[in-house]
């Protein structure tokens, strides 16, 4: 016989705890990085969403607003902010595109592009940190992404990468990329 108060207690038993949570594993591990981050960015005078748009553009430069909310999964609202701030620091410009009223072109200025010289240990130093292998990084990571692209509907083939980037590495030989690839790997795998 149960009894009212047994199928309560069943119930909380069966509960997961927070430490048993795929999003709170998600959260901590990302506010564990960005606390890693934040001594690093502050040195070169970023944010950590900063650093993301300046990513984007040492990856791609003069692209649109509406191309670097794609890539980062931000709304013009929240982008917008970012990228003033970024202007009023002297690292990129803002213009409107001559063929397209509409959209709004982000281009890297001399300080943008130098900055990028700074930023170049970051990636390294966070790796060193999370003490992991450069293999078992690029498979967390690619594994990350199917999920984001699962939870967003996208399909898995979907690529994260900006389109002019896409187009250069579908001109570029296969193998030139996977020496690239492999190089930057064992540099990250020496530390």
């Amino acid at each position: 016989m149960t009894v009212p108060g047994d199928a309560a207690m069943l119930e909380d038993d069966v509960m997961p705890r927070v430490d048993q949570q795929f999003c709170f594993a998600l959260y901590s591990t990302l506010h564990a990085a960005q606390k890693v981050y934040a001594p690093m960015l502050t040195a070169i005078g970023l944010t950590y969403p900063q650093y993301l748009v300046m990513l984007v553009l040492w990856e791609a430069d003069d692209v649109t607003v509406k191309a670097i909310g794609e890539r980062l999964h931000l709304d013009s609202g929240t982008l917008t902010p970012l990228l003033k701030r970024l202007e009023a620091s002297g690292l990129l410009a803002r213009a409107r595109d001559p063929k397209d009223e509409r959209q709004v072109r982000i281009k890297l200025t001399e300080k943008g592009r130098d900055m990028r010289r700074l930023a170049r240990p970051i990636p390294e130093q966070l790796a060193r940190a999370m003490g992991r292998s450069p293999d078992d990084l690029k498979a967390v990571r690619k594994e990350l992404r199917r999920i984001r692209n699962a939870l967003l509907g996208r399909k898995p083939e979907k690529s994260d990468k900006p389109e002019k980037l896409e187009k250069q590495e579908k001109q570029e030989k296969p193998e030139r990329l996977d020496k690239i690839e492999r190089a930057a790997m064992q540099r990250i795998g020496s530390f």
